[in-house]
């Protein structure tokens, strides 16, 4: 049989008729999430596992490849992974929000299938309903470049997932009914290196080992709630070549200030003493620095980790002034052979400015948080599958909030919050925070450019000081206090796409909307058809299915 045709077939058993039908390698993964109990800072409680593993798996992939994850929800309530980063093309029904799929019940299996199409970077999955990602279930995901794409750094000679986060020893659902009791998460008890914390007494087994000489790569993700975190490795210094799928310029760094959501790629060399060093995680921006360690261990090496552990910085300019440091490495290519900066973005004609002010309101003591007055509430039908089925209006209403809000009150509206955009228009966006805490943003099904971040309110006058030449492209912006921050994308990316507040208790609390990037007409040019498999819910569980894209 022809390889051709027998990959149709396989394609048309296992129900991926929707997906790229090429060439490229089909990687399959059965992944069974389960409770369990752990104390990863020191007190018993309640997990997530995926396949008996916290962190979960990794997920080791090469641009274009297609991932198949058969996810058998073995809990005990609804479940969904999403994957942050991961842009989706033309496919936002993998997606895993509550806003484009219908949840897996307790004791039922779904199979996401999706391809990793013309990426490559660190990033990482989580489970996104409800606060599941405080009991674990996330896991890294990174996406290498073909043998045939030149990359600008030798071949390392290992590759590292260190995920970073603060923790919580309230359990997911604890914390859930303290939010919907109108009361804040509060200060977390410990941050975890890769879900542990080492103890320093001579106990801790090494997360990672090194060969003295060798150069390694370590992929650094803030899978945490709340707090960024500074991260850094005892007397190595780190050097930045990868930041969320771009290559970047390669600057150097003793630590990192990593924000809630964010990934960056680094190289360290093991040229020091052979023994043990920390990898240290401390919360920034925070009266009490709370701080995580793991080992990292030379090969051979003898001699336990000083105990002297580097301090973090103080302050977020700090912070601001390593973000204008950061640069797109305009000469290499990413998941093609053209150069980064092949792509003039700052050519382009603005077609349409939205401006997203955070709000928080306490009325009636209840804490809930809102983007230009309104506070999202997820709905039982998804809205994608709303607007495929032609019931949108029946579900949510377009645009209820304005592109250049004036005089916000306090007061916020409860409702699904939803904008719309043309189809390939080429968007400004500015986030503008209010409040004395770090905000940090992420919007999924896309890369945009981080044009700037500054004290101050925005006007239009302040696009004097963007970037329009080498600003790095990647899908997380933080926003400093009584700052705002600049970004600038095309709508390229057909479906329903969720843009939200990565600090869990603002997200869970309504800081989140949906952007919805329409099909100009029902073709698969533009969008893929409704899976197969697709759970259906809602309104739209019982009505017949619409005609398929052609």
């Amino acid at each position: 049989m022809e390889r051709t045709t027998f990959l149709f077939m396989l394609c048309l058993l296992i129900g991926t008729t929707s997906m790229v039908m090429g060439e490229d390698p089909y990687f399959y993964f059965t992944w069974h999430v389960t409770y369990g109990t752990l104390s990863p800072a020191g007190v018993p409680q309640q997990v997530i596992l995926i396949n008996n593993e916290f962190p979960g798996p990794n997920i080791n992939s090469t641009s274009n490849n297609n991932l198949v994850v058969n996810v058998f929800n073995e809990l005990d309530e609804p479940l969904l992974f999403t994957w942050a980063g991961v842009q989706q093309r033309k496919n936002c029904w993998q997606d895993g929000v509550p806003g484009t799929n219908c949840p897996i019940a307790p004791g039922t299996n779904y199979t996401y299938r999706f391809q990793v199409k013309d990426q490559i970077g660190s990033y990482f999955y989580y489970p996104s309903l409800g606060m599941h990602r405080a009991a674990g279930g996330f896991g890294g995901l990174r996406i290498n470049s073909r043998l045939l794409i030149p990359v600008p750094y030798a071949d390392p000679e290992d590759d590292y997932t260190v995920l970073i986060g603060d923790w919580f020893t309230k359990s997911h659902s604890t914390l859930s009914k303290l939010l919907d009791s109108g009361r804040a998460l509060g200060r977390p008890q410990a941050v975890l290196v890769n879900g542990q914390n080492a103890k320093g007494d001579g106990s801790d087994k090494p997360l990672f080992t090194m060969k003295p000489g060798k150069t390694y790569k370590y992929r650094i993700c803030n899978v945490g709630l709340k707090n960024s975190l500074n991260f850094g490795i005892q007397n190595h210094p780190m050097k930045l070549v990868e930041f969320e799928g771009s290559h970047t310029v390669q600057n150097s760094y003793d630590s990192l200030d990593v924000h809630v959501g964010q990934c960056f790629g680094v190289l360290v060399t093991a040229d020091k003493e052979p023994k043990d060093y920390y990898m240290v995680a401390s919360t920034r921006f925070t009266k009490t620095v709370i701080t995580g360690k793991g080992i990292m261990r030379y090969a051979n090496g003898k001699g336990p980790a000083s105990p002297e552990l580097p301090e973090a910085p103080v302050g977020w300019a700090w912070s601001l002034n390593q973000f204008r440091s950061f640069r797109w490495n305009l000469t290499a290519s990413a998941a093609r052979p053209n150069p980064q900066g092949s792509y003039h973005y700052g050519q382009i004609n603005i077609t349409r400015t939205v401006k997203l002010i955070n709000t928080v309101s306490r009325e009636g003591g209840k804490l809930r948080y809102a983007l230009n007055g309104v506070s999202h509430v997820d709905t039982e039908t998804p809205l994608k599958l709303a607007e495929y089925y032609n019931v949108a209006e029946k579900v949510f209403k377009y645009d209820t909030i304005p592109d250049m809000p004036e005089n916000l009150g306090t007061s916020v509206t409860l409702a699904p919050n939803v904008l719309k955009f043309k189809h390939r228009t080429f968007i400004e966006i500015v986030f503008e925070n209010h409040e004395k805490s770090v905000q940090s943003y992420n919007l999924d099904g896309y890369s945009f450019f981080a044009v700037a971040i500054e004290p101050g309110l925005w006007t239009p006058e302040k696009r004097k000081t963007y970037n329009l030449l080498d600003a790095v492209s990647r899908h997380t912006i933080q926003v400093f206090p009584k700052s705002w921050a600049a970004i600038m994308l095309s709508f390229d990316n057909v479906g329903v796409w969720n843009l939200r507040s990565e600090i869990a208790e603002n997200r869970y609390l309504g800081q989140q909307l949906y952007i919805s990037v329409p099909t100009p007409e029902r073709s698969l040019r533009d969008e893929y058809n409704l899976p197969e498999n697709s759970l259906l819910c809602g309104i739209v569980k019982d009505l017949p299915k619409p005609p398929s894209y052609v």
